[in-house]
């Protein structure tokens, strides 16, 4: 069996192919199925070297490209490329042309091989914003106040139409804010939530924009790993007529993230944190919600973290190179 990644050369494309690599196998409606090939695409190449992995660089907004990464032997394709929220709301036309362009290229790509390869689209709780109840459910209406989140919003309807037609097995899967982020920061305007963990444990200075109150929907690169293969593996059936579900999270406010954080870098590390408030990022910040009922999902067998401090462990488990801060 063959496997596209796009943006597989990210940091959870990366996770998700070593995953994938360990298994040597995908399942699919409960039966596993050997790995043969997996096409790990991006705008550089990846950096796992294996011969199961094929590093493929290109840009995902151009139709040729993107046409001659799908075959026959495709039969699963995990879509994970983008251009993140702040960038998105930065360069409209970039966002435009990776997120929605980009989603439009691959999903047709994927009707023309004519064997309805299974697509998994990483969505984002950012199809939310604005005006929200307290608490967010799959019944309520998607109202994005970024181009992100109405750009994933209007990737969600395409793969929603495109699996009625029977061009795919598409399904949608909302992703928490995800903390914590390794690497160097991004352009992502929920960056700060992985920051105020990655940088003090490293020992440099981080930022925090908003106010320690704000509490956000989260979960970590393992447990979101893990829901991607989840919802390849469910069939068709389970997802029913909505391919769209919102992922399990956790509520964690920035206040919660640094006495997580305490504990593991001690006070030191706490005091590398510097609230410098930021307009642009807290009036969006302000739109997005906090608090899901995914009843559908835990309901569907996806799994998220047990608390934040589990987070935070698996991240310096993860990333024992880059921390250099210890309670």
């Amino acid at each position: 069996m063959e496997i596209l990644i796009t943006g597989g050369a990210g940091f959870l494309g990366q996770q998700l192919i070593r995953k994938l690599l360990d298994n040597g196998t995908v399942t699919l409606d409960g039966k596993p199925h050997p790995i043969s090939r997996i096409v790990c695409f991006d705008q550089g190449e990846g950096r796992i070297v294996d011969p199961k992995v094929a590093n493929v660089a290109g840009s995902i907004a151009d139709p040729a490209t993107v046409s001659s990464l799908v075959n026959r032997d495709t039969r699963v394709v995990v879509h994970l490329a983008a251009v993140v929220s702040g960038t998105a709301e930065a360069d409209f036309e970039l966002g435009m042309r990776v997120n929605l362009d980009g989603t439009r290229n691959l999903l047709e790509a994927c009707r023309a091989v004519g064997t309805q390869p299974r697509v998994l689209f990483s969505s984002s709780i950012a199809v939310f914003g604005g005006d929200l109840p307290p608490l967010v459910t799959d019944a309520t209406t998607p109202t994005p106040q970024g181009s992100y989140g109405a750009q994933k919003l209007i990737g969600e309807v395409l793969v929603q139409d495109y699996s009625r037609k029977g061009f795919i097995d598409g399904r949608s899967v909302r992703v928490p804010t995800v903390v914590v982020r390794p690497g160097t920061p991004n352009g992502a305007a929920s960056g700060f939530a992985s920051g105020i963990i990655r940088e003090p444990l490293a020992g440099v200075e981080a930022i925090l924009p908003v106010d320690p109150s704000t509490e956000m929907w989260i979960a970590s690169p393992r447990a979101v790993v893990g829901m991607f293969l989840h919802a390849l593996g469910l069939p068709a059936a389970d997802w029913g007529w909505h391919r769209s579900v919102n992922l399990p999270g956790l509520v964690a406010s920035m206040h919660e993230e640094m006495a997580a954080l305490r504990k593991v870098g001690g006070d030191a590390a706490v005091a590398l944190v510097r609230h410098q408030p930021d307009e642009n990022v807290m009036r969006l910040v302000r739109t997005w919600a906090a608090r899901f009922d995914t009843s559908r999902a835990l309901a569907m067998g996806f799994r998220a973290d047990s608390d934040f401090d589990a987070i935070v462990r698996a991240y310096v488990e993860d990333n024992a190179a880059a921390v250099r801060l210890k309670a």
